[in-house]
């Protein structure tokens, strides 16, 4: 019998959207992805990824799959590719052509049957329409600025066209993407922000840690910034093999330097990417490098694809991905190296957050590796609240908190529904008292973190100087953080579990490396069972 989601409306939803036909195959791309192991692969086309000549397909990961699994994509019934992982892009396809795909979970041996999804019929596009930046007097020779020629591409994009870097360096100040338009970076092409604070002017409004205010530019916007209102710019496209990078260091020292304040100095800064209102936007292939802020913000967004990145930064707050009050995000493929958090989720911050009160709902993250940074993050601003989020079949490296959902009593606003399983990672933490970011009205009552689950995990390349697993809560009764599941984790010999002002915290097959069991330090909790 198939494993009972603890979600289950959020499964009747993806059943629901996973139809043969093309109108729902659109509605598929709304769609949250699942929590749980449930029985189907729920395939789906991930927004904005449909192309003339391409598309990309995500998948649910069903009961029994591991990492033995391979699926079968096929393409009008015809089995084209096969792979272990829970995505696939599909190129050389044929122009205003209809198609059909489906993916299939292929057996493990003779006896068993292979698991099939519903197939998804959809139609590419007519051949877009590509405009080389070299045509508007863009120079790629890294000296000159072409701020206004790489605008002037811009502007002229027709709609559904592609505007075209090609090999080279071309430096350049702020630039705006508007809707339906795709920015291509060919290999070997190079979108180099440079490090003069004027080339980023005049302020933008936009949203940073928790707060709307008035920054410098980021290197590529798109969107106005509207808490109360829908999309503003859509189907937006940011692809190809090559770079886009920030005036990173000193383009920051630059910045911060300018306010009396250095506080004030951090906040003036833009990101490398920032998109506002957004809606249908797909990010994919390219290396993000050198912001001298966030690498890739989008704040009261939807339907987001980010694929196929490399992801560098080395500044204070150099954080990879943050999604922010922001729905159905689909996060794959993706190495990240950073100088914060690889990614962190994030709805704003007290008080301005508890009014706004849009939640990030629906972050499917997979098949990423995080290298480098201080750890795959929920919060610490999440005062909009934070609801629905997967990682799974992820690996991390040596991050300063591992897997981390974090917050402060002052916050107010919830974290709930988050699982994570199948991943190796060093550290899971659940932090409630951070020291910092701390400088608003508190909300009228602590934040509640509840219901997540741990799964299938292997944290035996963590260092045992600290726990490598911390729980913590609130004392109120009522924002203990609660209804947590570790099961299946593997730990290093000598490793500890804290936990401290929480209830209903289940541990179940939580073993070490020498097969004795990890040292449980309980405090101020009830129903703890190890």
């Amino acid at each position: 019998m198939p494993a009972r989601s603890p979600f289950p409306a959020l499964l009747t939803l993806l059943a629901a959207c996973s139809t043969g036909s093309a109108v729902a195959a659109t509605a598929a791309t709304t769609a949250p992805f699942e929590l749980a192991p449930v029985a189907g692969l729920h395939a789906m086309i991930a927004p904005q990824t449909l192309r003339s000549d391409e598309v990309t397909l995500i998948w649910n990961k069903p009961v029994g799959a591991d990492p033995a699994t391979r699926y079968h994509v096929l393409l009008d019934g015809q089995q084209i590719a096969t792979t272990a992982q829970t995505f696939h892009t599909l190129r050389d396809l044929s122009p205003a052509h209809a198609y059909t795909l489906t993916v299939e979970m292929a057996p493990k041996s003779p006896v068993h049957t292979s698991l099939t999804a519903k197939p998804i019929s959809f139609s590419t596009p007519a051949v877009e329409t590509w405009l080389s930046v070299l045509d508007y007097g863009a120079v790629g020779d890294g000296t000159t600025l072409n701020t206004r020629a790489l605008q002037a591409a811009i502007d002229a994009c027709p709609p559904h066209g592609v505007v075209s870097l090609p090999a080279g360096t071309f430096l350049t100040g702020a630039l705006y993407l508007k809707s339906d338009m795709t920015l291509h970076l060919a290999a070997g092409a190079v979108l180099q922000g440079t490090a003069n604070p004027a080339d980023y002017r005049p302020f933008n409004r936009n949203r940073f840690e928790g707060w709307e205010m008035d920054t410098y530019a980021s290197l590529i916007n798109g969107g106005r910034l509207d808490r109360d209102g829908p999309p503003n710019l859509r189907h937006v496209s940011i692809r190809g093999e090559g770079t886009i990078a920030g005036g990173g260091r000193a383009l920051y020292d630059a910045i911060v330097s300018q306010y009396p304040n250095k506080r004030d100095g951090y906040r003036a800064r833009g990101r490398l990417i920032l998109l506002m209102n957004a809606a249908d936007i797909e990010i994919a292939g390219v290396t993000l490098d050198e912001p001298s802020c966030w690498t890739l913000h989008y704040i009261y967004s939807q339907k987001v694809s980010l694929h196929g990145l490399t992801i560098r930064s080395d500044v204070h707050n150099g954080d990879g991905i943050d999604p922010d009050s922001s729905l159905n995000s689909y996060i794959f493929n993706t190495t990240f190296d950073t100088g914060d958090d690889c990614i962190a989720i994030k709805s704003g911050k007290n008080p301005e957050g508890n009014v706004v009160a849009r939640p990030t709902e629906n972050v499917w993250i997979a098949h990423c590796r995080f290298d480098r940074g201080h750890g795959i993050s929920i919060g610490s601003e999440m005062s909009g609240g934070v609801r629905n989020v997967l990682v799974r079949d992820c690996s991390a490296g040596p991050l300063l908190h591992g897997m981390q959902i974090k917050g402060t009593r002052d916050r107010g606003g919830f974290v709930e529904q988050v699982v994570v399983r199948d991943c190796d990672l060093q550290q899971v933490t659940i932090f409630t008292q951070l020291p910092y970011n701390n400088d608003g009205e508190p909300a009228p009552a602590p934040p509640i973190f509840r219901d997540f689950q741990f799964l299938h995990l292997d944290l035996t390349g963590g260092s045992t100087d600290q726990p490598l697993i911390i729980v913590n809560g609130y004392p109120e009764a009522d924002h203990q953080t609660r209804d947590i599941t570790f099961d299946h984790i593997r730990l290093p010999a000598g490793a500890a579990v804290t936990v401290d002002q929480s209830r209903a915290i289940t541990f179940t097959h939580v073993t070490t490396t020498d097969g004795s069991p990890p040292v449980y330090t309980v405090t101020r909790s009830t129903s703890i069972s190890h």
